[in-house]
């Protein structure tokens, strides 16, 4: 009898639009030039290595970080550093990036190697080195790297989770990964497993990608370290709350991280990319891509080298068949839309999706919340997302805080719910961004000894001084 999938409260279930779940991995041409960022990263950028004029073989570092948190950098191809500048990134911050000329060859550096022990003869402290070593960072979008989250849980974790879960709309990278290699995932689970202590691991995938738990599961029937667990098809059900909650049954609080519950995990691009590490000695230099939208030519998969320009992606895919309006990198939902189609593609990049002005037709009436309650049944912090927007559009930020605007994971489920358009996650993402603000401004009021900043509830949003003239006024309606 088959086990009912498992998930968590709220949520939504969206058009999937997975268009590209039959197109087979392509491996991308070299292109003429890379962009490759020195921070790719949640920690310190890196220092580039090299200089202006420097020949570089592929899998070469070119770029260390100096202490603390942070990820090495390596050239995904190899040619001739042609400059070393700043460049602004589509979030909005400048980041130093090596600019690498191709020589054409794909020349491997000769220092790469597998690893030449075996897995029961290796130590924790030495696969942490390699993981670090090959610049891994989280795949699935946090980017924060892989080394330090495995040092912060050992002796906690009890459970090790692969999440293959890919609940966003569109892509298929990881599904294809799943199909096409999946014996790298389950490897990457077992040298995760020695690392931890752990005697077991979870892959979780959701039920839409059928043929994939299928073969995962049949590659595992006869080993006890890998258990195939299938998740209700739901977004957002990657998010690790979420995720935790469908496999354990037990609630993520609020300012906790899943090793406080035992958990620690890895996206399986991630465990892929630990596996290759191993086997093949290769630092994390390329990732699977999915290429889409209604402008694309050919959406397809596509394995590509970090740092190619998402203009030369689109090309690979033959190029535009309509004008676009907007470029995302990664999801519709929480993906982040670019003004450069010359911006790189970074580590933790899993989908390029183009759309014209027709996909993205906005709503032409004045958003409007019509008290349906629709944003509170998919929240799945449970939290109440319509008075949230009420109250950051109304500049009350102490009111966003005692509602708990700090948990929202900005999911964009409320407004992709709401029947009268109403940004919601916009709203609260805003009054977010100002409370961390004000927290910021009072913590250095605090350490040069000046008075202390206000509190949020002195500060009122920019736009939305027109509507804060009379506070005292009653503010529990909702929005309008």
């Amino acid at each position: 009898m088959a086990l009912t999938p498992l998930t968590f409260k709220g949520g939504v279930h969206m058009d999937e639009h997975k268009n590209t779940r039959r197109s087979q991995v392509a491996a991308m041409t070299p292109p003429d030039e890379v962009i490759i960022p020195m921070s790719q990263h949640i920690g310190a950028p890196c220092t580039p290595v090299v200089a202006v004029g420097d020949k570089v073989d592929r899998a070469q570092i070119i770029g260390e970080v100096g202490g603390g948190l942070g990820c090495p950098v390596h050239s995904s191809i190899s040619g001739t550093v042609k400059a070393i500048a700043d460049s602004l990134m589509p979030n909005g911050m400048r980041i130093s990036c090596v600019r690498i000329q191709s020589d054409g060859e794909m020349r491997l550096s000769p220092d790469i190697k597998p690893f030449a022990k075996r897995l029961s003869d290796t130590s924790s402290d030495e696969i942490i080195d390699i993981i670090r070593k090959a610049g891994i960072s989280g795949m699935g979008g946090a980017a924060f790297p892989t080394y330090a989250k495995i040092q912060s849980g050992i002796g906690k974790a009890e459970r090790l989770i692969i999440n293959c879960a890919e609940c966003e709309p569109y892509i298929t990278a990881n599904h294809r990964l799943l199909l096409e290699n999946p014996a790298s995932v389950i490897n990457g689970a077992k040298i995760l497993l020695k690392a931890f202590g752990l005697r077991k691991a979870e892959i979780a995938v959701e039920d839409n990608k059928r043929d994939a738990i299928d073969k995962l599961e049949e590659l595992t029937a006869d080993t006890e370290l890998i258990e195939i667990k299938t998740l209700r098809t739901k977004y957002p059900q990657g998010d690790e709350r979420q995720l935790i909650y469908a496999l354990t049954g037990r609630e993520l609080p609020a300012g906790k991280l899943p090793a406080d519950l035992g958990c620690v995990i890895f996206n399986a691009e991630t465990a892929s990319a630990i596996f290759n590490a191993f086997a093949k000695g290769m630092p994390l230099i390329e990732r699977i891509v999915t290429v889409d939208g209604d402008c694309i030519k050919r959406p397809m998969n596509v394995l590509a080298p970090i740092g190619t320009k998402i203009s030369s992606l689109i090309d690979f895919c033959g190029g535009l068949i309509a004008e676009p309006k907007k470029i995302i990198n990664g999801g519709p939902m929480m993906g982040a839309a670019q003004w450069d189609p010359d911006a790189p593609i970074t580590k933790g990049t899993s989908a390029i999706l183009v759309f014209s002005a027709k996909a993205c037709a906005a709503y032409e009436q004045p958003p409007v919340c019509i008290h349906c309650g629709k944003c509170l049944t998919v929240c799945q912090m449970h939290l109440m997302p319509t008075k949230l927007a009420m109250f950051s559009a109304a500049g009350r930020l102490d009111l966003c805080e005692q509602y708990d605007a700090m948990s929202c994971v900005e999911c964009g489920a409320c407004t992709y719910i709401c029947p009268g358009y109403v940004p919601i996650t916009q709203y609260i993402r805003a009054a977010k961004a100002k409370i961390n603000e004000i927290k910021k401004a009072r913590a250095a009021a605090a350490a040069a000894n000046r008075p202390s900043a206000p509190n949020s509830a002195e500060i009122k949003s920019p736009a939305s001084a027109e509507n804060n003239k009379n506070d005292n006024k009653q503010t529990g309606g909702d929005a309008k």
